[in-house]
This record gives C-alpha cells, sequence and structure tokens, in this order.
C-alpha cells in the first residue's frame, strides 16, 4: 500500500491506457445514469400498455432506487477485494442483461425483474468512476476530471426525460431500453478490451452480517422516504416504519463497522469520517442533493398545477439548468485545480441560498421566464458546488480509502436525494391540505404549501452556506503524500495500536454525525 497515486510509477503507454479508460467509463456511466431518469414520463404509457395500476408502475423506479441503496455501500468492499477492471465487467454486464430484459419484457413482472438487474450495475458505476480517477489522475488535474463527470451527473439526468418523451412519440416503449442496449453493450466489449487494473486487491472476506444490516438501513430509509414524498396508492409498508427501521439498522451498522474496523474488515470503513474535510464535505453534498431534488419534484408539481401548462412546456423549463450545469462543470474543475474549494463551494452555496429564498415569492400569477431564470440561477450554484465538493472529498483521503469513501459518497447522495423529495412534498401537502379544506382553490392551497416547501429548504441552504465558511484548502500533493506515508509507518510499526486509535477516532466521529 502506498500512499502516493500510481502515476507517479506509471509509464508513457500506461498514461495512454489511462486517457482511454476515462472516456470509455464516463460513457458507460453516463448510459447508466441517462437510464435512471427516462422512466419519469413514460409511466402513464407503461400503466395503460400493461394494463397496471399507478402505484404498481411506481414499483418501476422505487425498487431501482431501492436496489441501488442496498448495492451502494456493498461497493467500497467489491473494490478494495477485486480489480477495477472485473468489477467494471460485472456492473456493465448487469446492466446489460437488465437493459436486454427490459427490452425483450412481455410484461410487468420481466420489466420490473429488468430494472432490478439494471439498478445492480448502476449503483456499482459511479463509485468505480471516481475511484480509477483517484488512483489514475494526478491530484493538479482531479478536479478538471471530475468538473467532466459532473457533465455526466447533470446533462444525463437533464435530457433523460426529454429522450424518453422522444421515443414515446414515435416507438414503442420498450425502445427506451432497446436504444440504450447497443451502447451498453460496445461500452462493455470495449471496457473488457481497454481497462487495465489500477489497484492492488487485499484479500478479505466478506461480513453477510454487515450486508444484511446493510440492506435494512439503506433499503430502509431510501424506501421510507421515498414513499413518505409518494404519492397514489398506501405504500406496502408504512414510511414511517420504514424510517425507523432504517434508523436503527443504521446504528447496529455503524456500530458493526467500527468493531471489524480494527481488523481491517469493515464491509463499509468509517475511518473515512476521521477527516474533517471529507466530512464537511459529506454534509454539504446531502444539503446539495437534497435541495436539487427537492426542487426537482417541486417545480414540475407548481408549473403544471399551480400554473397551468402541459408537460412539454415542463420539461423545457428543466432543460436548460441542467444543461448549463454540465457546461459549467469542466470550468469549475480547472478553477478547483487552481484555487482550491472555498472560492467556489462559498459562493454557490450563496447563489443557492438566495435563489431558494426567491422561490418562496412563487405565486399563481408567477411568469414562467421568473421560473425558468430561477431554476437556471440555482443551477449555476448548485454547478459551482459539486465538483470542488466531491473531488475534496475524496482528495483528503489516504489511497486505501477512495473505494470507501467513493460508496460512502453514493449512498449520502441516494439518501438525501429521497430525504429531500420526501420533506419537500410532506412540508407542501401538510400546509396545502388544510387550506383546501378551508376552500381555498387547488391551485392557491398548492401554491401556498410549494411557498413553505421552498421556506423550508431556504432556510437549510442557509445553514450549509455558513458551514461552507469552514471549508479549507486540500494539502498540497507532495504534502498529503507524506502525511500517508507517516501514517503508513505508524501502521506497520504496530497493527493492533494504529487500528484502535483509528477506531477511537472514527468512534469520535460518528457521535458527531449521528
Amino acid at each position: 500500500m502506498t500512499g502516493r497515486t500510481p502515476e507517479t510509477t506509471e509509464t508513457p503507454s500506461q498514461r495512454r491506457s489511462d486517457r482511454l479508460v476515462i472516456p470509455l467509463l464516463l460513457v458507460s456511466a453516463f448510459v447508466v445514469i441517462l437510464n435512471e431518469t427516462i422512466m419519469s414520463v413514460a409511466l402513464p404509457v407503461l400503466t395503460r400498455d400493461l394494463g397496471i395500476a399507478v402505484s404498481t408502475g411506481q414499483w418501476l423506479t422505487s425498487a431501482f432506487m431501492l436496489v441501488m441503496a442496498v448495492v451502494i455501500p456493498v461497493t467500497g468492499f467489491l473494490l478494495q477485494r477485486f480489480h477495477i477492471r472485473r468489477v467494471f465487467i460485472a456492473a456493465m454486464t448487469l446492466f446489460s442483461l437488465g437493459t436486454l430484459i427490459c427490452f425483450l419484457a412481455p410484461g410487468f413482472a420481466f420489466l420490473l425483474l429488468g430494472r432490478i438487474v439494471q439498478a445492480g450495475g448502476t449503483a456499482i458505476m459511479m463509485p468505480l468512476l471516481m475511484t480509477t480517477v483517484m488512483n489514475t489522475v494526478s491530484a493538479d488535474r482531479r478536479g478538471r476530471t471530475v468538473g467532466t463527470i459532473s457533465i455526466v451527473m447533470a446533462v444525463a439526468p437533464a435530457i433523460g426525460p426529454t429522450v424518453s418523451g422522444l421515443i414515446l412519440q414515435a416507438l414503442d416503449w420498450r425502445w427506451m431500453f432497446g436504444s440504450v442496449l447497443p451502447i451498453a453493450v460496445l461500452g462493455l466489449a470495449l471496457g473488457a478490451a481497454f481497462i487495465r487494473n489500477v489497484t492492488e486487491p487485499r484479500p478479505a472476506a466478506i461480513d453477510v452480517l454487515s450486508v444484511i444490516v446493510s440492506a435494512l438501513a439503506f433499503g430502509g430509509l431510501v424506501y421510507g422516504f421515498s414513499a413518505l414524498g409518494g404519492e397514489g396508492a398506501a405504500p406496502v409498508v408504512p414510511p414511517w416504519y420504514a424510517i425507523a427501521l432504517g434508523t436503527v439498522s443504521l446504528a447496529v451498522f455503524v456500530w458493526r463497522q467500527i468493531r471489524l474496523q480494527r481488523g481491517d474488515r469493515a464491509l463499509l470503513d468509517l475511518r473515512v469520517f476521521t477527516s474533517g474535510r471529507f466530512s464537511l464535505s459529506i454534509v454539504l453534498v446531502a444539503v446539495s442533493f437534497m435541495a436539487l431534488f427537492g426542487t426537482i419534484i417541486l417545480l414540475p408539481l407548481y408549473i403544471q398545477n399551480v400554473l397551468g401548462f402541459d408537460t412539454l412546456a415542463t420539461g423545457l423549463v428543466l432543460l436548460p439548468g441542467g444543461l448549463l450545469m454540465g457546461l459549467i462543470a469542466p470550468l469549475v474543475g480547472r478553477l478547483f485545480d487552481r484555487y482550491g474549494p472555498r472560492p467556489l463551494v462559498s459562493p454557490g452555496a450563496a447563489i443557492m441560498t438566495l435563489v431558494l429564498w426567491g422561490m418562496t415569492l412563487f405565486g399563481t400569477g408567477t411568469p414562467l421566464g421568473f421560473v425558468v431564470a430561477a431554476h437556471i440561477v440555482l443551477s449555476l450554484g448548485l454547478g459551482l458546488m459539486f465538483t470542488p465538493l466531491l473531488t475534496g472529498a475524496l482528495g483528503s483521503l489516504p489511497q486505501y480509502l477512495y473505494s470507501h469513501g467513493s460508496a460512502v459518497v453514493g449512498t449520502v447522495q441516494q439518501i438525501a436525494g429521497a430525504a429531500g423529495t420526501a420533506t419537500f412534498i410532506a412540508v407542501m401537502s401538510s400546509v396545502a391540505a388544510p387550506r383546501l379544506s378551508g376552500g381555498a382553490g387547488d391551485a392557491a392551497a398548492e401554491a401556498a404549501g410549494i411557498h413553505a416547501a421552498f421556506l423550508l429548504g431556504a432556510g437549510i441552504a442557509t445553514t450549509a452556506f455558513v458551514a461552507t465558511l469552514f471549508i479549507r484548502r486540500a494539502p498540497e500533493p507532495a504534502e498529503a503524500a507524506a502525511d500517508a506515508d507517516a501514517q503508513e509507518s505508524e501502521e506497520a510499526d504496530g497493527a493492533v495500536q494504529p487500528a484502535a486509535t483509528g477506531t477511537a477516532t472514527a468512534d469520535r466521529q460518528d457521535s458527531s454525525i449521528g
């Protein structure tokens, strides 16, 4: 194990290979993330074609999110235990197989099965991509590389509903998957041919209890928050029961990982939280994703139910912001490499906060142009935050924790997105319902609820902005390498004592974040 990234010993031919590997992973990640959002406008078509209820059709999205929440925490172990090439082949094989099942599905059951298999591959891709970048890209170039990854994270979800709508206008719903399948198979073939191994796997046995408790914890939280923010028929399990089960299971999971860390056998190594920069960045990532997903769920409701526009107008309103976030990502990455995180994150958080306060002014007569402008500026603020936060968080960790840090980031994104959606919808509903009972019109009642939801979001964002003032610039690569080497030297001198110390530190950190 070494504290320095592998680029210090790579040959020119290996570097050329890495320049091909990152684009391959980016294209593959783009395809799988695009697939996450293509279902958003397809539900009415699917319910009509398959003869199922809307509440049943929603499981095509809910089951996908649940599998993601269960698999992502395990990716830290997978990337530590197996070569990156093998993990990539497994992920893209799962995704391609799931896409094929969806394309050929004769009915709902097979379509749901295909979505579940797809989700298994999708969950692995982003942690795999981030871990590969951290192991192959020098510290002074990581910002621009993660900026490019942010294009994928921003543009794919933004154009997913548009692509889905265009396909559904001309073709059968199966072609949402049939059009993706050749690209997925090509990515799998090219990756198998060109991706090389850039990490040194360590033999480790998986802790079955950790996997079970992890599934209950993260699956319960994502299901509970998603059901809490859902509409239609009552969920199978009451949301608060699922959230309570997830919370208790999460506490057990944390306790179990702290114990296993003493022998370096944790499924998800929580020593990542001993880095103050990582912990603060993760909190800000969570707030940002809550704002992003909460806004994404509220704006369509506002535009259609309050302002009275159709779904096409809604899609066009949300498209420019997503594209802008992708376009500025490379520039943000270069600025991060040069100036560090705070000059980007603090202004980004300020913009996010101001826009959310501005959205509290939305009413029944708000011009659509103001809504478009607000979403574009909000996307600008979030775009200034994502790349520095993700790069700074993972860059603050020693190399042997990259895979676990990537898994934590992915897990937090899933839970924060579900929590943001649920929180905004719950607040909106709790305010709108009494207004309706009191005789207010549908549009006026929903506008009042949306006002309250954005008011809560603005308050949370204000707190996040204050937190950004405590972000420090990451140490220079040479300093970080020296720190990592010193840590490894201590571990080599005494395996038991450092593990105990690390565990105690993790315990202290856990008490501060729990």
